[in-house]
């Protein structure tokens, strides 16, 4: 019998997993070895804690870049249209962890680190918060550009790479304390120096007329001094897309960083003062502004990223078209507020002096391509320089906004014969008294689109601040309503709710949050309701834990934990709450018997000049001194000031707040987003009609929201009929109390008249209308206390407030500029 002999039957090898792209835990640890040996010169024995979170991080890093080398072939092949985002700060938070989450790698790093004997935890504690925001407009940016990345969609986030953030708050005495910032002083592993990329910014000078070759007149700009403009680059990665989007940072530095000459002579100082005067502009996340000095650095500031920021552009818009005539089909450019609102005249001396365009050309590229989002109620926060800084810092920009100016009045006057007072009103120079440049009013003529952010700001813009602007171009206005990423604010910073709720409806509410609202059955099912209530109580002992290690007082996790958390401002009204605070302590004292026990929690930095907001500080830490050492109430309520309120911190305190304080005067907060991130997290709100919190309470429910106070239009009518603050401090006899006992010193014994100024600012003047709200806050506090004291009722309602929220993603906010403002489309990104 013959046979075949047998053929041995070979399959195709396994591929190869690419050690610095690989995603399995093996790769990873693998990797991070590499990193620390290779990169940092460390091995395991001697390596610290941030020798190992640099390792990792880097190896994160690794698979970010390869999705953003793909990203940018993408985009170059396809010819993107592009968004810019311009903005002074990005509150970004720290991004290891972040960074895991969108690229679903949790697990598989956690392993890794286990298998090196590390605690991945341990590592993401280390990271450092970039200090490069301050508030709610760094905050939203920052969520704008996970956003952006997440629905895939082109675009660059433009900065400053601030050495030294605004400051780090200690809290001394009761006192505010600003310390340093110096986030960069270990490195940043996620940014990329690009010294190959810079651009060259004027300053000072004079400029000089002359006619070019086809006898047109031109002015060419002779400055003072040139600053450089460095480029680093941060990789923003999408949640579980390829997508990877870059923040462009400027760092300024000298043209000639040595003047060998100088130091030769023995003028050591002179052959380094052109880099120290250069790099201070970008030294400082918003200098205090109160001298000359600092008002100049601002400005400095402001002109130097967007004269960057433009320049790059083009430089990048060149690349594959030389002819700028098409730069707005290229770009989308949105002003984040007023900030960087100076880009109009810059993109029009870019466009006339250097690519030599004729004014009619430039101006229509350059309304076409800007959009401005206005951020601020306050006429004192929209900024205003004088004309004779302006001139003195930058000649040829003051000459640029006269030029817009006057053909811009000669257009009202032709339109609105009627109303000769309109142009001064509109005019983008103020005339009363010392002249300034009124830089909203450019972005308004510099913009095809101008938006508020908040349903009831918009109205307000349309009707008050902006309203003649609204009268002569109505369809330039509109909303959208700010909004928060869940990647950040609950799948990330609460790991426990964003378990339990993936347990009942999957994970894909991570990218579509409207799919919350397969939790409303479930506020139905005691079972469920035990559950959130267990994930709650365990935040609150973490909270509580954190607490005790940084300001030592213990807090009952079983209280109310009562949160304000936010920066520190006259009309967020957090002397409001510490006034209702000292009623709650005086009725306490009398009657103990069956209250609520509540913790009450305090988080806000107040800006180093704003010496009101720092008294305010102040009084919240001595009224937190006498009533956490009485033995009558110390079981019933407790007051803490938390130190350094930022995203780091703000993701231990989100999680763990049973209700949010969003006690604004209405009228004066234009949108908020703390609002959106506490109620995302399952916290009630109390509040008043203003900003967001309108939206909130139509989306959750009024029934859902402890609404009180004044709405927008009693305000109005309150202070035109003549307030008297001193009429509701007479009739109230706990608000007399509260206020009788802070003048008398009874929570400063030792300085009694510490904050008689504040208590006669209440008094005399109220501008804020504290006063007048006070009954009807104290009195929806009782409500709140009612609701708690039932379990199941409450958390019912913190349920379906966490149901509600979906309307409040930023992703839903980029789709709304995407397609009312940018037009722009998602360009997916394949790894090949």
């Amino acid at each position: 019998m013959n046979t075949k002999p047998s053929r041995k039957t070979t399959s195709a090898p396994a591929p190869v997993e690419q050690v610095r792209t690989g995603l399995s835990a093996p790769s990873i640890a693998q990797d991070c070895r590499d990193n620390l040996y290779y990169l940092l010169g460390r091995f395991p024995q001697v390596a610290s804690r941030q020798d190992h979170y640099l390792a990792l991080a880097y190896t994160v890093r690794d698979r970010l870049l390869q999705r953003w080398i793909q990203t940018a072939e993408t985009y170059l092949a396809r010819q993107s249209r592009t968004v810019s985002y311009l903005s002074a700060e990005y509150l970004l938070g720290p991004q290891l962890g972040n960074n895991l989450v969108n690229l679903g790698l949790e697990e598989p790093v956690r392993e890794a680190m286990t298998s090196l004997g590390l605690n991945l935890d341990d590592l993401i504690e280390q990271e450092e918060e970039p200090g490069l925001g301050n508030g709610g407009l760094g905050r939203l940016a920052a969520c704008f550009l996970d956003s952006l990345a997440t629905l895939q969609i082109p675009s660059i986030g433009y900065g400053i790479r601030y050495e030294f953030g605004i400051f780090r708050q200690a809290i001394v005495d009761g006192w505010q304390v600003e310390r340093t910032d110096k986030w960069l002083r270990l490195g940043n592993p996620w940014e990329i120096a690009r010294p190959e990329i810079y651009f060259d910014v004027p300053l000072g000078g004079h400029t000089e007329g002359y006619h070019d070759h086809a006898g047109n007149y031109r002015v060419s700009w002779v400055p003072d001094r040139l600053v450089r403009g460095v480029a680093y680059d941060t990789p923003v990665l999408g949640y579980r897309v390829n997508t990877v989007n870059l923040l462009r940072l400027w760092k300024a530095e000298a043209t000639e960083a040595f003047n060998l000459s100088a130091f030769n002579q023995g003028n050591y100082y002179g052959a380094v003062l052109d880099k120290i005067v250069s790099e201070n502009i970008t030294k400082v996340l918003y200098p205090n502004d109160d001298s000359p000095q600092g008002k100049e650095l601002r400005l400095q500031q402001q002109y130097f990223f967007a004269s960057c920021s433009l320049q790059d552009m083009l430089r990048l818009f060149r690349q594959k078209d030389g002819d700028v005539r098409g730069f707005h089909l290229k770009y989308a450019i949105q002003l984040n507020d007023t900030h960087p609102s100076v880009a109009v005249a810059e993109l029009m001396r870019l466009l006339v002096d250097v690519h030599q365009l004729s004014w009619e050309e430039a101006w229509e590229i350059t309304r076409h391509t800007f959009a401005y989002t206005n951020h601020t109620l306050l006429p004192e926060a929209l900024e205003k320089w004088s004309i004779s800084l302006f001139g003195r810092l930058l000649p040829r920009l003051l000459e640029i906004i006269y030029e817009i100016n006057q053909r811009f009045l000669d257009e009202v006057r032709l339109k609105h014969p009627q109303d000769p007072d309109l142009p001064a009103r509109v005019s983008l120079i103020d005339e009363h008294g010392e002249r300034y440049v009124r830089m909203a009013h450019l972005a308004c003529v510099g913009s095809h689109q101008i938006n508020g952010v908040a349903a009831l700001h918009s109205d307000l813009l349309k009707n008050g601040l902006l309203r003649d602007f609204h009268q002569l171009w109505p369809e330039k206005f509109g909303n959208k309503t700010n909004g928060v990423t869940q990647r950040r604010f609950l799948r990330l910073s609460n790991p426990r709710l964003s378990k339990l709720i993936t347990s009942r409806l999957g994970d894909a509410w991570v990218k579509d949050l409207d799919l919350l609202q397969g939790l409303e059955p479930l506020a139905n099912d005691p079972s469920f309701r035990a559950e959130w209530r267990q994930v709650k109580l365990a935040n609150k002992q973490s909270l509580a834990t954190w607490i005790e290690n940084r300001t030592g007082i213990t807090v009952r996790p079983d209280s109310l934990f009562d949160l304000q958390a936010k920066r520190l401002h006259e009309y967020k009204r957090q002397h409001l709450n510490i006034l209702h605070v000292i009623a709650r302590y005086n009725r306490l004292r009398r009657h103990p018997e069956g209250a609520v026990p509540r913790t009450v929690l305090f988080a806000a930095k107040a800006a180093p000049g704003y010496q009101m907001a720092k008294r305010i500080i102040k009084l919240i830490n001595c009224v937190a001194d006498v009533i956490n050492q009485d033995p009558q109430t110390h079981s019933l309520l407790k007051v803490a000031f938390l130190p350094d309120f930022n995203v780091k911190n703000a993701q231990v305190i989100y999680p763990a707040a049973d209700l949010s304080e969003q006690i604004s005067t209405a009228g004066m907060e234009a949108s908020g987003t703390g609002n959106m991130k506490f109620a995302l997290n399952g916290a009630l709100t109390i509040g008043t009609l203003d900003g967001a919190n309108v939206e909130i309470r139509d989306r959750v429910g009024a029934e859902n929201f402890f609404l009180f106070g004044l709405n927008t239009q009693q305000v109005h009518d309150l202070k035109a009929s003549g307030y008297r603050p001193a009429d509701y401090y007479e009739s109230n006899a706990e608000l007399k109390e509260a206020l009788d006992q802070i003048r008398s010193g009874h929570f400063s014994p030792h300085q009694p008249d510490l904050f008689t100024g504040l208590v006669d600012s209440l008094l005399q003047r109220d501008p804020y209308l504290v006063l007048a709200d006070f009954a009807a806050y104290s009195a929806c506090q009782d409500q709140v206390d009612a609701a708690y004291r039932d379990p199941e009722h409450w958390d019912r309602l913190s349920i379906l407030n966490t149901a509600r929220m979906g309307y409040f993603s930023s992703d839903r906010t980029i789709k709304e500029y995407c397609r009312d403002i940018w037009n722009v489309q998602p360009e997916p990104v394949e790894l090949p």
